[in-house]
């Protein structure tokens, strides 16, 4: 197939090349660059986070009273005005169908109500969305984190839940670490072991196939897929293990012992995401900051804060959750205070960068999951603003997931239960 070009317009950056029954999606090209923006040296590469809370934040804490620009900080916000022109306060919105209380974790990237529809699959999370389309450029197509266990918000295509790394020493390793030459050669060794396995796996089964029905080949085509897939990634593998990894002045980190330090876990794995953003080892990330149920080491709290999630409307209680809560959201903020600094290619990371915090509860003490707490920074929006949507009937927060892909780069108008883009955005 010849593929001809006018010197005068771009090249969709979408472009497949198709011959001999073999396609091939082609990489980012400086043809694929609009006519007007042609002057651009290299398209700014797009990033995402996701940190995600298991036991949710008070909403009449975090969101302020006035919707707009000219709001008044609320209390978990009044620390974090010398940033507030670089993150959106969203109320009233939550995933249409959700419910189950904690079970919705499964759902938070999703919008999928797989936690309480009896729905057997879950359906890919945002963040692998953005991964399985664009991840190839980076050592690492998505980091999947934690602040304790492996449990995470982010689910593959086929609906498995992909386990958390929860140790930033290891982390670190894994970012920053270089294998040895042994250790090269193993790893090198397991991927053409593998491919070739692979091989003979889609021999089998491309035999298999010429038997069945429709339905069954349709099924089986999604494996095929599924299986020149991973020999992609087997490539990749190979291909940066014979790399050397970036070098950081960071040392590598001692990972905090104490499980009931939520907020110091959660300090020392931001860190780790930013060298990660910093150095273009990844560009996709999500954070699980689950419930701990031990005493958060803050003055003025003495209870567990699982335990202070489920407050009933007890004053004592509030009181020493309002504390808990305020440091995780002014710990966030230090995170976006802490990517405004540029990159090695010397672009300012945070506004390339988007950054969203929220929970799959709206109230953890009655497990309610409708009014979902929502703060997005950085990633080149429009800041500065609350966005104030209906705290009964709720405005459906997929619309910003739309929002968050086209920022990214993909070209996509709908996900999940979305409704378009969110309105008032940009």
């Amino acid at each position: 197939m010849s593929l001809f070009i006018n010197r005068n317009r771009s090249v969709h950056r979408r472009t497949v090349l198709k011959g001999a029954g073999v396609s091939m999606a082609l990489p980012w090209l400086s043809a694929m660059q609009p006519a007007l923006a042609a002057s651009s040296v290299a398209q700014t590469p797009k990033r995402f986070v996701a940190m995600t809370l298991g036991l949710g934040l008070i909403g009449s804490n975090l969101n302020p009273e006035q919707a707009g620009d000219d709001y008044e900080p609320s209390l978990y916000l009044k620390n974090l005005q010398d940033i507030r022109d670089r993150f959106t306060v969203i109320s009233g919105t939550s995933h249409p169908g959700v419910s189950g209380g904690h079970r919705a974790e499964a759902s938070i990237l999703t919008a999928n109500p797989v936690g309480s529809s009896g729905k057997a699959r879950n359906t890919i999370s945002i963040d692998q969305y953005m991964a399985r389309h664009l991840g190839g450029q980076t050592r690492f197509s998505s980091l999947v984190l934690s602040s304790s266990g492996s449990n995470s918000p982010s689910y593959t295509a086929n609906g498995a839940m992909i386990p958390a790394q929860d140790s930033p020493a290891k982390l670190y390793n894994q970012l920053f670490v270089d294998e040895s030459a042994a250790d090269q050669k193993l790893q090198a060794k397991r991927v053409q072991q593998g491919r070739s396995i692979m091989d003979l796996v889609g021999a089998d089964a491309k035999r298999l196939s010429m038997q069945l029905g429709p339905g069954d080949r349709d099924r089986l085509d999604a494996y095929f897929t599924s299986v020149r897939e991973l020999e992609k990634r087997m490539a990749k593998s190979e291909a940066w293990a014979r790399r050397p990894k970036p070098t950081v002045a960071d040392r590598r980190p001692v990972d905090i012992g104490n499980s009931s330090d939520f907020v110091g876990r959660e300090q020392l794995m931001m860190h780790m995401i930013r060298l990660a953003l910093e150095t273009d080892s990844t560009r996709f990330i999500s954070y699980h900051l689950g419930g701990s149920g031990g005493v958060v080491p803050i003055s003025g709290v003495s209870e567990g804060y699982h335990s202070l999630s489920h407050h009933g409307r007890d004053e004592d209680k509030l009181e020493q959750l309002a504390l808990v809560e305020t440091a995780i959201v002014e710990a966030w903020g230090q995170f976006l205070r802490d990517l405004m600094v540029p990159d090695e290619q010397g672009r300012n990371v945070l506004d390339n960068t988007s950054i969203l915090l929220t929970s799959n509860l709206g109230n953890a003490s009655s497990h309610d999951n409708r009014n979902m707490p929502v703060l997005l920074g950085g990633g080149g929006f429009q800041h500065g603003r609350h966005l104030a949507f209906d705290q009964r009937n709720n405005y459906p927060l997929p619309n910003l997931f739309v929002d968050l892909m086209q920022q990214v780069g993909l070209e996509e108008d709908r996900f999940a239960s979305s409704t378009g883009t969110m309105r008032g955005l940009s």
